[in-house]
């Protein structure tokens, strides 16, 4: 159960991904619409595409570049995974070939999330007033016919001097996918450096996109 909350919730995610930010079809003031349209989006083109997913699970990719990628702060959640293991400021190149690199590689993971997608409906929390704020957690709820609800929390972002909401984490059961790709690859580039670990991303975007198996949610050191 905790697998595919984790693998269901990534394909939602919108988690997160992680690279600059493609550019948006369109953009949203209002968090709450954000997610309810690129939700129905995705999961619309999945059931619509579902004869040549069937025949090429490849083609979750570029369902994935398509209607996920482009609400995505993927800039910052690469940022925030890589900490202060590296500076940025003073290794520039290597941090944007670092977040290309883990960009390809969040597409391929959620791909491979999306496998587990089988018409679910998802529900999304009334708006609240948003006010101020730069960050705010919407919570959805994924309903699976005879199955208990999962309840998955996303975070959004407002940049500076913007209006436009992007996602920048998802938690689910109390796990957050952020912090859980930050884990995994945060003493790896302390270790290897941030070209070795863009070097190892880039290999590892290209695997196929295969159904997750259980336990399996990290890139091997």
């Amino acid at each position: 159960m905790k697998h595919f909350l984790r693998n269901i919730g990534a394909t939602l995610a919108i988690t997160v991904g992680l690279a600059l930010p493609l550019q948006a079809t369109e953009t949203y003031t209002d968090p709450y619409k954000m997610i309810e349209a690129v939700a129905d989006k995705t999961f619309n083109r999945i059931k619509t595409d579902q004869p040549i997913i069937k025949q090429d699970l490849e083609h979750l990719r570029t369902i994935v570049v398509e209607e996920l990628l482009p609400y995505v702060d993927s800039r910052y959640a690469a940022a925030i995974v890589v900490g202060r293991t590296v500076d940025i400021r003073e290794n520039q190149q290597a941090f944007d070939e670092f977040v290309k690199a883990f960009e390809q590689y969040m597409i391929g993971s959620y791909a491979g999330a999306l496998t587990y997608y089988k018409e679910q409906k998802v529900m999304i929390e009334p708006a609240k007033p948003v006010g101020t704020q730069s960050i705010i957690t919407i919570r959805t709820r994924v309903i699976d016919p005879g199955k208990p609800d999962i309840v998955i929390d996303f975070k959004l972002r407002r940049p500076r001097n913007a209006e436009t909401w992007l996602v920048i984490d998802m938690i689910a059961e109390g796990i957050s996918l952020l912090d859980s790709k930050r884990a995994e690859l945060n003493n790896m580039i302390r270790q290897q450096g941030l070209p070795g670990v863009t070097a190892l991303l880039i290999e590892r975007s290209k695997d196929p996109v295969k159904v997750p198996e259980a336990g399996a949610s990290k890139p091997s050191e």
